[in-house]
């Protein structure tokens, strides 16, 4: 088609590499830039635009066009207008002019540089906003429709990770039905590599579709880990704040999908600042216009430019948070969006020093509700090596609030996390005992911090506890356990002798185990300890795999000091138990 001058509509389904094809390809095989144009991005401004210009002849000034700075390159090129059936109405009607004679306004592409035109997207509907069917235009196009097999990603994938030899993966991918290898595309299959690369899940690289992960089968991800040769990893510890970190090292997109108030834009900001140095540059999408992220401008040398927010300018590192992404001011943004999370420029533009990308976002249900969400299509829910559903307990905010707000944040957890059932806590999000919390100590009543339902309706969840609580009620927790030693060693050691399942006793130490912070279990550590020795062998690994790495370490620590007690020989107080050794808990207390 370069050849013979022949403009291409090139089809394919997403992920299978048609983009990538053209811009390693092209260069190597011709010796030509490729200008890659992002139809999605298109405003009507972008491509051409009327500026007044001083004519060199009359002196006057006169309206000239201005063409887009990358279709004047100053060497030869081939123009690839990519996701082209993503445009809308006013921008088809430009690419009508591009594709038909390779002119735009008065500008002639050829003499330019332009060596070839080709227009690519998926022909598919679903992930479409236009259709081509104008005869004028598709009697001037010579028209191929590829799949998987036609481009060369198994070699792509092959030199990606050289530490693996992926023909088991190449050979199970094909063996799956088409439905199943349409899903499993190469751009997806390439995420879940990544994944397993950085020892995290590889279900994380299937993408979320409208809020539901992609169903490909378990069985396929457990013979996608076993033909890497590698473990079919389900969890991690602190999973959000390793998958960001690990973006951020590793120059990724990754997109959370969370309830409100779960707290995922402030573990993102936080993240962030701890990983660069530098706050986040952040979008909202509800209140992000295409026009807030960079607009066409005319140029000293006769070119349209585009000029970017200064929040994406300059040498230092960057991430970039999309804040309530399925919640865009348009469409237009949204598809904007694309581009910038798959090629990481901006019409064209790349973003300096662009270390990683987070998109945040809500479910479309949360406790039986929906949430006025935008749908998204596979073409745009692809872009992310890692989709990650993130459920309450995955962004610890508990030792936030407790080095925040005190004694009350500690009666307050100690509510959320005895008094009030799963379905309770899924309506309590962290904002809103935070936003309890602050009406507590200013003596407001607590009932106007719940969630408003309308019509005179609060969240369904009884306060009475939480009052008692922080009225100064004593219920069981570590300071309870800690004002009774003795009588809660004799009743565990009561239960072990009964069977090494324990008893009501020893299920109610495990729970306070598990649900307090770190902060609160060093504040005890000796009791602690002295309990630690009499809970059965599997609850006490309940507390060392799979946490984080602060939690993990005091346990592997508490451990420590409950085998040293037993080995100094310490008295045994009253019900068989034992005392830490004298220091043992040291280490402990001070973390």
């Amino acid at each position: 088609m370069i050849a013979a001058g022949i403009t291409g509509q090139i089809f394919g389904e997403h992920g299978i590499g048609k983009t990538s094809t053209f811009l390693s390809y092209v260069p190597r095989r011709h010796d030509l830039d490729v200008v890659l144009v992002p139809a999605a991005n298109l405003t009507p401004d972008d491509l051409l635009v009327n500026a007044p210009v001083r004519d060199a002849v009359t002196g006057e000034l006169a309206l000239h066009q201005l063409i887009m700075r990358q279709l004047n390159p100053g060497r030869g090129f081939v123009l690839l207008i990519d996701d082209s059936l993503q445009a809308g109405d006013t921008i088809q009607s430009q690419l009508m002019q591009i594709a038909c004679n390779w002119t735009l306004g008065e500008h002639d592409l050829r003499r330019l540089g332009c060596a070839g035109v080709f227009l690519t997207d998926n022909e598919s509907a679903a992930e479409t906003s236009a259709r081509r069917t104008d005869l004028a235009v598709l009697d001037r196009m010579a028209t191929l429709t590829i799949g998987a097999n036609d481009t060369s990603w198994r070699a792509s994938l092959t030199a990606r990770f050289p530490r693996w030899d992926l023909d088991a993966v190449f050979r199970l991918w094909a063996a799956q039905p088409p439905p199943v290898r349409r899903l499993l595309a190469p751009r997806t299959l390439q995420h879940m590599l990544d994944l397993a690369d950085a020892g995290l899940p590889m279900r994380w690289g299937l993408p979320l579709l409208n809020g539901a992960r992609l169903e490909v089968g378990d069985d396929i991800v457990v013979q996608l880990a076993a033909a890497l040769g590698v473990p079919d990893v389900l969890t991690v510890p602190d999973p959000v704040r390793r998958l960001l970190r690990t973006a951020i090292a590793r120059r990724w997109a990754v997109l959370l999908q969370g309830p409100p108030g779960c707290g995922k834009t402030e573990v993102a900001k936080q993240v962030v600042r701890e990983e660069t140095g530098r706050d986040a540059v952040y979008f909202s999408l509800p209140v992000t216009n295409v026009e807030d992220l960079g607009v066409p401008v005319p140029s000293s040398d006769g070119t349209l430019d585009t000029l970017l927010t200064r929040a994406l300018l300059g040498p230092q590192p960057k991430v970039i948070i999309w804040d309530e992404y399925n919640r865009p001011k348009d469409r237009a943004a949204f598809a904007r969006l694309m581009e910038i999370t798959q090629e990481w420029s901006l019409a064209g533009r790349p973003i300096e020093a662009l270390r990683a990308q987070f998109a945040l976002q809500n479910p479309p249900y949360h406790v039986g509700r929906k949430l006025q969400v935008t749908p998204n299509n596979l073409a745009q829910a692809s872009r992310f090596t890692a989709s990650v559903e993130v459920g309450r307990d995955d962004i610890p905010a508990g030792q936030w609030l407790i080095d925040t707000y005190g004694r009350p944040a500690e009666a307050a957890l100690d509510w959320w996390k005895f008094d009030i059932d799963d379905e309770g806590r899924d309506w309590v999000s962290r904002r809103t005992l935070e936003r309890l919390i602050k009406l507590h100590l200013h003596d407001q009543p607590l009932q106007s911090g719940l969630i408003y339902l309308g019509d005179g309706e609060y969240a369904p969840i009884p306060l009475a506890g939480l009052e008692a609580r922080l009225a100064g009620e004593r219920r069981l927790g570590l300071p309870e356990l800690a004002a009774d030693p003795d009588g809660w060693a004799a009743r565990l050691a009561a239960g072990r002798t009964d069977g090494d399942e324990g008893t009501d006793a020893t299920d109610l130490v495990h729970q306070v185990f598990a649900n307090a912070e770190v902060s609160q279990l060093r504040a005890h550590a000796d009791v602690v300890v002295r309990l630690l020795r009499h809970l059965p062998p599997k609850l006490r690994a309940t507390y060392l795999v799979g946490q984080a790495p602060d939690r993990q370490r005091f346990w592997i620590d508490a451990v420590k000091a409950m085998a040293a007690a037993r080995a100094a020989g310490v008295g045994a107080p009253p019900g068989g138990g034992s005392g830490p050794a004298p220091g043992a808990v040291d280490v402990l207390a001070t973390g």
